[in-house]
């Protein structure tokens, strides 16, 4: 079966008369279980991706909106940019560039509320990444491959022909970013973009009289999920952990805190992820004084509490408790900071 229709004479004509290249965008549309809506279409064999041209003076973050409302009835904001694909001159005889958009995740209710107005989709169906790749043709499923490589990293896939390039931030595979590192083919430019990335975090660990260990509730992600306060260290502004730990204390706390000796440095990481490093700091024993001074951005925070170790495990996920545990039998020595990995000690030797 050939990749594309032919086309008629007029057809070619008309399209030859247009500006060059020809630009669409895509919409890489997720559910909350993280499933990619697939559409079938009455005008094509081929499954495809949501989307299509964009027209006149739109640009393609408009022209897939205005895709989604024509095609799914879906009104919803397209997201960030995953991938830009190149693809050369083909039957219609224009280069075409293909803008790879986010949409969603997409909300129970907006799911269910999908529905076909003009005709052109005759089903939409769910599938996970690996079905979808399936599922798509074969110019197709690289896009989205990359595109998703692109939204698990946080960067941006640059794709010819559905093809990684070099220096491409994300889509290349490891095993190829090596062979080509290997092969001294990349710029210095080249080199500082497929590198992979990490994020940094500092938190402090605080305790009451009685021992126990304040954690926060968030009011973002699963509120299930305590945290310690802290977070991210705003690197591209020049701050260093301490200095992050010392602000991310007062912003979520409201108390001007000197954080303590560094207690533990944790890597964490999962395929396809960038890696997370936790720098944990000892923020002391908080008297009931102080304990009576926090006050949280109702925004960000929904509430503290000391927890006594025994019941971490029922308040925060494994890899921090680990952490916590580990950082308080460091706390009780004069030993300098562990090095910790999930929140497991890295042998040494």
């Amino acid at each position: 079966m050939p990749d594309q229709p032919p086309y008629s004479d007029s057809v070619r004509a008309h399209y030859a008369a247009q500006p060059s290249p020809l630009v669409a965008a895509t919409g890489i549309v997720l559910d909350a279980r993280g499933r990619i809506l697939v559409l079938t279409t009455s005008y094509k064999t081929e499954r495809e991706l949501p989307g299509g041209g964009v027209e006149d003076t739109e640009t393609p973050e408009e022209g897939l909106a205005r895709e989604l409302k024509e095609e799914l009835d879906l009104s919803v904001p397209v997201g960030r940019l995953l991938a830009v694909d190149s693809r050369p001159p083909g039957p219609l005889g224009r280069s075409l560039v293909v803008h790879v958009h986010l949409v969603g995740p997409l909300t129970p209710a907006e799911a269910s509320a999908i529905s076909f107005p003009d005709g052109e989709v005759t089903e939409a169906r769910w599938l996970t990444p690996d079905e979808a790749y399936g599922a798509l043709p074969a110019r197709t499923a690289p896009r989205l491959r990359a595109a998703l490589a692109a939204l698990y990293s946080g960067s941006l896939a640059h794709l010819v022909d559905g093809v990684p390039q070099p220096g491409s931030p994300a889509g290349l595979d490891p095993e190829r970013r090596a062979a080509l590192e290997h092969a001294g083919v990349f710029t210095t430019a080249d080199h500082r973009a497929v590198r992979p990335k990490a994020l940094t975090a500092a938190s402090v660990l605080f305790t009451d009289a009685a021992g126990g260990v304040l954690l926060v509730q968030p009011a973002y992600g699963n509120p299930d999920h305590w945290h310690l306060p802290g977070g991210g260290v705003d690197s591209d502004l020049g701050e260093i952990p301490r200095v992050a730990a010392r602000r991310e204390v007062q912003e979520e706390l409201g108390l001007d805190v000197t954080p303590g000796r560094l207690l533990a440095v944790n890597w964490s990481h999962r395929p396809g992820y960038p890696a997370r490093v936790r720098f944990l700091y000892d923020g002391g024993t908080l008297d009931s004084a102080a304990l009576s001074r926090i006050r949280l951005p109702g925004t960000e925070l929904l509430q503290w509490r000391a927890v006594p170790p025994a019941g971490l495990s029922t308040l925060t996920k494994p890899a921090l408790r680990r952490q916590i545990e580990a950082a308080l039998r460091t706390r009780g020595t004069s030993a300098g900071p562990v090095e910790l990995h999930a929140g497991r000690p890295v042998p040494t030797g």
